[in-house]
């Protein structure tokens, strides 16, 4: 049982390291100085100068929210599709009869289905707002001291602090303030669910 259990971490923890790692190493050849694909193809296709992306920090903002996006799109619909698809079909068919649109079909029929799923992701979600993704702070930016102003983030700097300093007391101190305020955002955001519609709370 010990070996299964071991083998499940493991299929669980490896494709989201690996998939990190190729996140990572995509966004390095759309944004290579001199081989990337945006200043060999794009800039140079509209007679635009090439950016040294990993010294111009006025760019991450936007360049993280897109990689973040692109990185959960996969799981997210995946989880989303399973959830329409355990719709009743018979639904759709009494709203085709009725003369319903797609739109209409989405408002009235799928989003109400799917709420109880949307409420648990957002309550999930929650409890860990106050964590940043390590792998796309750290490895998408590959480390660039120039992007530290907007690519610094709690899990960052405590991870540096720690090689640097070994200072153990920090970092376990950064965790536990994450793991807090996770804990509460789940009570607050389950509570606030509990008093619009106690049926669909999580405790």
């Amino acid at each position: 049982n010990r070996l299964l259990a071991k083998g499940y971490q493991s299929f669980i923890i490896l494709p989201h390291f690996l998939s990190m790692v190729v996140v990572s190493y995509l966004v390095y050849a759309f944004l290579h100085p001199d081989h990337g694909f945006i200043n060999t193809s794009v800039l140079k296709w509209f007679g635009q100068d090439k950016v040294f992306w990993y010294t111009e920090k006025e760019y991450w903002p936007y360049i993280l929210v897109l990689v973040n996006a692109w990185k959960g799109a996969g799981i997210g619909a995946v989880i989303y599709i399973a959830a329409i698809a355990g719709i009743d079909p018979e639904y759709y068919e009494a709203a085709l009869i009725d003369g319903a649109s797609k739109w209409k079909q989405i408002i009235h029929i799928t989003l109400p289905m799917i709420q109880p799923i949307i409420i648990i992701m957002t309550i999930l979600s929650m409890g860990s707002i106050f964590n940043a993704d390590f792998g796309l702070f750290y490895q998408v930016p590959q480390d660039s001291g120039a992007l530290y102003p907007v690519t610094d983030v709690v899990d960052t700097y405590v991870y540096r602090a720690l090689m640097k300093l070994n200072d153990i007391g920090m970092s376990s101190a950064a965790a536990l303030v994450q793991a807090v305020v996770g804990f509460v955002m789940v009570i607050l955001t389950n509570a606030v669910v509990r008093k619009i519609n106690k049926e669909q709370a999580l405790f």
